[in-house]
Protein backbone atom coordinates (compact mmCIF):
# COMPACT_ATOMS: atom_id res chain seq x y z
CA UNK A 1 0.00 0.00 0.00
CA UNK A 2 1.56 3.59 -1.23
CA UNK A 3 1.13 6.49 0.81
CA UNK A 4 -1.46 8.17 -1.48
CA UNK A 5 -3.25 5.12 -0.94
CA UNK A 6 -3.18 5.41 2.74
CA UNK A 7 -3.65 9.24 2.91
CA UNK A 8 -6.59 8.55 1.00
CA UNK A 9 -8.14 6.02 4.13
CA UNK A 10 -7.61 8.45 6.41
CA UNK A 11 -9.61 11.33 4.59
CA UNK A 12 -12.43 9.24 4.11
CA UNK A 13 -12.75 6.57 7.33
CA UNK A 14 -9.86 7.89 9.75
CA UNK A 15 -11.97 9.60 12.25
CA UNK A 16 -14.30 6.10 12.28
CA UNK A 17 -11.13 4.38 12.87
CA UNK A 18 -9.87 6.84 15.70
CA UNK A 19 -13.58 6.22 17.06
CA UNK A 20 -12.95 3.12 17.43
CA UNK A 21 -9.43 3.21 19.08
CA UNK A 22 -10.26 5.59 21.67
CA UNK A 23 -13.52 3.30 22.57
CA UNK A 24 -10.69 0.13 22.86
CA UNK A 25 -8.32 1.67 24.59
CA UNK A 26 -10.32 4.11 26.82
CA UNK A 27 -7.34 6.12 26.74
CA UNK A 28 -6.74 9.35 24.78
CA UNK A 29 -2.97 8.48 24.47
CA UNK A 30 -2.96 4.94 24.15
CA UNK A 31 -5.79 5.26 21.26
CA UNK A 32 -3.72 8.08 19.18
CA UNK A 33 -1.01 5.54 19.89
CA UNK A 34 -2.94 2.89 18.01
CA UNK A 35 -4.19 4.98 15.68
CA UNK A 36 -1.01 5.81 14.51
CA UNK A 37 0.27 2.18 14.49
CA UNK A 38 -2.59 1.19 12.28
CA UNK A 39 -2.06 3.11 9.40
CA UNK A 40 2.01 2.71 9.54
CA UNK A 41 1.35 -0.90 9.22
CA UNK A 42 -0.88 -0.84 6.92
CA UNK A 43 2.22 1.52 5.00
CA UNK A 44 4.51 -1.03 5.79
CA UNK A 45 2.64 -4.15 4.26
CA UNK A 46 2.34 -4.94 0.62
CA UNK A 47 -1.69 -4.77 0.69
CA UNK A 48 -3.14 -4.22 -2.78
CA UNK A 49 -6.46 -2.20 -1.79
CA UNK A 50 -9.75 -3.20 -3.53
CA UNK A 51 -12.01 -0.18 -2.84
CA UNK A 52 -15.05 -2.21 -3.90
CA UNK A 53 -14.18 -4.97 -0.76
CA UNK A 54 -14.78 -2.44 2.09
CA UNK A 55 -11.71 -1.82 3.18
CA UNK A 56 -12.36 0.12 6.14
CA UNK A 57 -13.52 -3.17 7.65
CA UNK A 58 -9.84 -4.25 6.60
CA UNK A 59 -8.42 -1.15 9.06
CA UNK A 60 -10.93 -1.83 11.93
CA UNK A 61 -9.41 -5.62 11.80
CA UNK A 62 -5.93 -4.34 12.00
CA UNK A 63 -6.93 -1.89 14.65
CA UNK A 64 -8.31 -4.67 16.37
CA UNK A 65 -5.57 -7.31 16.05
CA UNK A 66 -2.66 -4.18 17.10
CA UNK A 67 -4.99 -3.67 20.15
CA UNK A 68 -5.27 -7.19 21.42
CA UNK A 69 -1.70 -7.71 20.62
CA UNK A 70 -0.54 -4.59 22.92
CA UNK A 71 -3.18 -5.90 25.39
CA UNK A 72 -1.02 -9.24 25.74
CA UNK A 73 2.49 -7.59 25.49
CA UNK A 74 1.18 -5.16 28.44
CA UNK A 75 -0.16 -8.02 30.05
CA UNK A 76 2.99 -9.90 30.26
CA UNK A 77 5.14 -6.94 31.45
CA UNK A 78 2.25 -6.33 33.88
CA UNK A 79 3.23 -10.41 35.19
CA UNK A 80 6.79 -9.23 35.08
CA UNK A 81 6.40 -5.94 37.06
CA UNK A 82 3.01 -4.31 37.48
CA UNK A 83 2.27 -0.37 37.40
CA UNK A 84 -0.96 1.76 38.03
CA UNK A 85 -1.60 4.79 36.07
CA UNK A 86 -2.37 6.85 38.79
CA UNK A 87 -4.10 9.85 35.94
CA UNK A 88 -7.62 9.27 34.99
CA UNK A 89 -9.16 11.62 32.45
CA UNK A 90 -12.50 12.62 32.77
CA UNK A 91 -14.90 12.54 30.28
CA UNK A 92 -17.27 14.71 29.47
CA UNK A 93 -20.73 14.95 28.25
CA UNK A 94 -21.92 17.42 25.05
CA UNK A 95 -23.72 20.60 26.83
CA UNK A 96 -27.18 19.93 26.70
CA UNK A 97 -30.50 22.35 27.12
CA UNK A 98 -31.62 20.22 30.40
CA UNK A 99 -31.38 20.88 34.05
CA UNK A 100 -28.61 20.01 35.66
CA UNK A 101 -30.37 17.35 37.43
CA UNK A 102 -31.19 15.41 34.17
CA UNK A 103 -27.37 16.55 32.69
CA UNK A 104 -26.11 15.12 36.18
CA UNK A 105 -28.67 11.77 35.88
CA UNK A 106 -28.02 11.30 32.27
CA UNK A 107 -23.61 11.61 32.73
CA UNK A 108 -23.86 9.36 35.53
CA UNK A 109 -25.80 6.33 33.40
CA UNK A 110 -23.33 7.09 30.61
CA UNK A 111 -20.53 6.68 32.84
CA UNK A 112 -21.55 3.56 34.34
CA UNK A 113 -22.53 1.91 30.97
CA UNK A 114 -18.84 2.58 30.06
CA UNK A 115 -18.08 1.05 33.55
CA UNK A 116 -19.91 -1.98 32.47
CA UNK A 117 -18.52 -2.28 28.64
CA UNK A 118 -15.10 -2.21 30.32
CA UNK A 119 -16.23 -4.99 32.14
CA UNK A 120 -17.45 -7.08 29.31
CA UNK A 121 -15.51 -10.28 27.33
CA UNK A 122 -13.46 -9.16 25.28
CA UNK A 123 -15.74 -11.27 22.71
CA UNK A 124 -18.98 -8.75 23.92
CA UNK A 125 -17.17 -5.50 24.38
CA UNK A 126 -15.15 -4.86 20.60
CA UNK A 127 -19.00 -5.78 18.71
CA UNK A 128 -21.02 -3.42 20.85
CA UNK A 129 -17.76 -0.48 19.88
CA UNK A 130 -18.50 -1.66 16.09
CA UNK A 131 -22.17 -1.77 15.95
CA UNK A 132 -23.26 1.64 18.30
CA UNK A 133 -20.17 3.83 18.34
CA UNK A 134 -18.57 3.31 14.78
CA UNK A 135 -21.51 2.33 13.10
CA UNK A 136 -20.87 -0.85 11.02
CA UNK A 137 -23.43 -3.50 9.72
CA UNK A 138 -23.10 -6.47 10.90
CA UNK A 139 -21.99 -8.40 8.08
CA UNK A 140 -19.19 -5.42 8.29
CA UNK A 141 -18.51 -6.81 12.10
CA UNK A 142 -18.46 -9.96 11.15
CA UNK A 143 -15.59 -9.24 8.22
CA UNK A 144 -13.97 -7.82 10.56
CA UNK A 145 -13.76 -10.29 13.92
CA UNK A 146 -14.10 -13.21 10.78
CA UNK A 147 -17.25 -14.96 12.30
CA UNK A 148 -20.17 -15.59 11.43
CA UNK A 149 -22.57 -12.63 11.08
CA UNK A 150 -24.86 -15.05 13.37
CA UNK A 151 -22.41 -15.06 16.31
CA UNK A 152 -21.81 -11.56 16.15
CA UNK A 153 -25.99 -10.89 16.03
CA UNK A 154 -26.15 -13.33 19.21
CA UNK A 155 -22.69 -11.35 21.03
CA UNK A 156 -24.75 -8.19 20.42
CA UNK A 157 -28.49 -9.32 21.99
CA UNK A 158 -26.27 -11.26 25.04
CA UNK A 159 -23.96 -7.76 25.75
CA UNK A 160 -27.44 -6.00 25.70
CA UNK A 161 -29.23 -8.61 27.70
CA UNK A 162 -25.71 -8.42 30.17
CA UNK A 163 -25.82 -4.34 29.89
CA UNK A 164 -29.66 -3.87 31.15
CA UNK A 165 -28.95 -7.00 34.17
CA UNK A 166 -26.38 -4.77 35.82
CA UNK A 167 -27.86 -1.33 35.02
CA UNK A 168 -31.09 -2.58 37.19
CA UNK A 169 -29.05 -4.49 39.66
CA UNK A 170 -27.47 -1.36 40.26
CA UNK A 171 -31.09 0.36 40.92
CA UNK A 172 -31.63 1.70 37.10
CA UNK A 173 -34.55 1.55 36.06
CA UNK A 174 -36.53 1.85 32.55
Amino acid sequence: MNAREVERCIDEFGTDIYRFCRKLCAEKTDAEDLYQQTFLKALETEWELDWEKNPKAMFFSLAHNLWKSNRRKQARRNMIAPCNNLDEEAETLPYSEKSIEEGYFQKELATEVRQIIQTLPEKFQVPLILFYLSECSVEQIAAILKKPSGTVKSRLFKARKLIKKRLEDAGYER
